[in-house]
């Protein structure tokens, strides 16, 4: 064996065991990890890695970093085949790619993705070190600039490696290498020519090879070993329904009854590997609204929190896999989440910080650390099935405000099973518009009845606390109340509800034809059974609740509605999929928000006020209608927008004369 050839594999092999050991640290959680099925429907699995990765589909969400990215992605695709001729050529003298075109067309690719590197790495260090987004705030600087320096050791040697292989003379890939060769006419002008540009062309392939190598041992200890965990990470992320959480795990090996994730060795394998794919890029952090409103969770610092405790647990072996909740991850972090998915929803490599964080509310909750204003929520659920504290018996009261009596679904059968909801049914500001709703349905005639003091709380916000025991209780009572009854359809004006009936009561075994009642009120307008007057309306925006839009995926029928009723919908930044939470989710709604610095929908009233001439704030949430009606409250500036719930807007369209009648008809 050639000497050369030698030192290249005892490099090679050296480099490999020293980037295994790097990777050693977070190889062996992941191989005693618990258990997770995530082999199911390999094509659609595969369909979005190749969207995701492939065509950078989330990450060109944010325009400027992910073209940076995508030419970074694509140029070493294609300078792959220069470490293969690189290492080849070492291991196999007389290696060569001429074949398929190597000294060829392959040569010109190579010299324009040269040019395409280190143009996006000029861009991601602007980007880095002179724009500085806040989102990279908390991100390990130092990393990214080793990488940084690792590449451009790269791209250079690679370049200065190919001019002197043209200065030497001979190369045949010369013509086709016209920033090599001009590169190489300057080393002309140091002297490098002929032998003395043969030896400094053999120096830079070496330098060339160390530069790969030290990148190889680099990446596993490092952020960019998404490099590799990216692809495996969106590959095997959950399919199921997004508004249905992973049950709690087994409390032991022998015992069926459901545990808590106390400790890094009760997350399985694919909870570990979300941590180990971060980027640190920060997408989530930016999207938080518990972060935006001065909250400690960051979506960010707690996956990063998350991966580098699971390696220092496995440096300190079994002996130091001490709680997660309130150790590694603060109390304050996990009870400030929102759980409105926005994070999970901008994640380029799919990582799942919801469920992450309700498994460790879980915890919290068997320990009982819970905030008195929540433990008075959940005694009251537990007592009562609401929040209020109210008895059952005056679930129904609002009715008296109709000019009707619905039907008792426990008693007839129906075509539409109204499932009211807590704020609906017992908060002063809401219960006006369930009203309202009320009699729009009796108005179009719709055969619809409610369950009276039959119904509890849905239990999804209960769930996502991480009190599974309750919200089993409250899930299992309605769902044999709603065996009792015959209907076809279950109507819900409160999108929290709308999700544990449509989601997490299905892997209860219990499935429901669930429709949000701004789709319903669409339906009855197509049909003619409600004939509001057009015109030309007011300026609106409109909120999408991260219950509806982000879990549910519908965004449509409120602006069907809105712009059927004749109204100019001006749209915020923050819209859709990327609507920004109110703050009521994920149980806070009963938490104090007393110290924030800004609440999130005090935030977001902010933002509609920026948009001109608009005056209302259309929702179709009750938590919405509290929240944000408080927040317009709070900032004094009811004399320049209004909370408008949809329906409210159809019910003035419908109260509005008709053209030659008079107020008297």
């Amino acid at each position: 064996m050639a000497t050369q050839t030698l030192i290249l594999l005892i490099a090679t092999l050296g480099a490999v065991a020293a980037a295994a050991w790097r990777a050693r640290p977070w190889l062996v959680p992941l191989a005693h990890a618990r258990p997770a099925n995530r082999l199911d429907r390999p094509w659609q699995r595969l369909t979005v890695v190749l969207a995701d990765i492939g065509l950078h589909r989330r990450l060109l969400r944010i325009r400027f970093s992910g073209v940076m990215h995508l030419m970074i992605f694509t140029s070493f695709l294609v300078l792959f085949t220069v470490i293969v001729q690189a290492f080849g050529a070492g291991f196999f003298p007389g290696f060569s790619l001429e074949p398929i075109g190597g000294h060829t067309w392959l040569a010109a690719v190579q010299e324009v993705f040269t040019v395409v590197i280190a143009a996006a790495l000029g861009m991601a260090i602007w980007h880095r070190f002179v724009r500085r987004p806040a989102r990279f705030a908390g991100s390990n600087r130092r990393d990214a600039t080793t990488i940084y320096a690792l590449i451009a050791a790269i791209v250079v040697t690679m370049l200065l490696e190919w001019a002197a292989r043209i200065a030497a003379g001979g190369d045949p890939s010369e013509p086709y290498r016209p920033l090599s060769a001009a590169l190489a006419g300057g080393l002309g002008g140091l002297g490098l020519e002929g032998d003395a540009a043969a030896t400094a062309s053999s120096a830079f392939y070496w330098a060339h090879i160390a530069s790969i190598l030290a990148f190889l041992v680099y990446i596993p200890g490092s952020k960019h070993r998404h490099m590799f965990a990216a692809a495996p990470n969106i590959f095997f992320r959950s399919l199921a329904p997004k508004g249905q959480l992973p049950p709690p795990p087994p409390a032991g090996d022998s015992d069926d009854q459901p545990g808590t994730v106390q400790r890094f060795s009760d997350f399985t394998w694919k909870d570990l590997l979300d941590g180990l794919s971060c980027t640190e890029c920060g997408r989530c952090q930016a999207v938080c609204p518990a972060h935006g409103s001065g909250a400690e969770l960051s979506p960010k610092q707690l996956v990063m929190d998350l991966r580098d405790g699971m390696t220092a647990t496995n440096e300190r072996g079994a002996a130091g896999d001490s709680p997660i909740a309130g150790g590694t991850v603060s109390t304050e972090a996990l009870w400030a989440c929102t759980t409105c998915r926005a994070c999970m929803e901008v994640c380029p490599l799919h990582i799942e910080h919801v469920p992450k964080i309700v498994q460790l509310r879980r915890s919290l909750v068997e320990e009982g650390e819970i905030e008195p204003m929540l433990q008075d929520s959940l005694t009251s659920l537990q007592s009562y099935g609401n929040s209020f504290g109210k008895s059952p018996k005056q679930r129904a009261r609002w009715t008296r405000g109709l000019s009707f009596k619905p039907k008792d679904v426990r008693k007839e059968a129906v075509d539409v099973l109204w499932f009211v909801g807590d704020f609906s049914s017992f908060d002063p500001r809401v219960q006006r518009l369930t009203v309202l709703v009320a009699e729009l349905l009796a108005q179009a005639e719709v055969d619809f009845g409610i369950l009276y003091e039959g119904e509890r709380n849905s239990g999804n916000d209960v769930r996502r606390v991480g009190d599974e025991g309750l919200f089993d209780l409250l899930a299992r009572h309605n769902i044999a109340e709603l065996e009792g009854c015959s209907f076809n359809r279950i109507l819900t004006t409160d999108p929290h509800s709308l999700n544990a009936l449509s989601n997490e009561y299905a892997a209860l075994g219990a499935h429901y034809d669930v429709v949000h009642h701004t789709k319903f009120l669409w339906e009855l307008l197509e049909a003619g059974r409600l004939d509001p007057v057009s015109r030309s309306g007011q300026i609106v925006t409109y909120h999408d609740p991260c219950y509806l839009g982000r879990y549910n995926d519908e965004f449509e029928a409120p602006r069907r509605l809105i712009r059927r009723l004749g109204h100019d919908l001006h749209d915020m930044g923050r819209c859709r999929e990327n609507s920004y939470c109110c703050g009521a989710g994920g149980g806070r709604i009963w938490m104090d928000d007393s110290g924030l610095a800004q609440r999130p929908s005090e935030n977001r009233i902010e933002e509609a006020l920026a948009l001109e001439g608009v005056t209302r704030f259309v929702v179709s949430c009750p938590k919405d209608v509290v929240m944000y009606t408080a927040a317009v409250q709070a900032l004094g500036v009811e004399d320049r927008i209004a909370v408008w719930e949809i329906a409210e807007l159809l019910d003035e369209a419908l109260r509005v004369p008709q053209p030659g009648s008079s107020a008297a008809d």
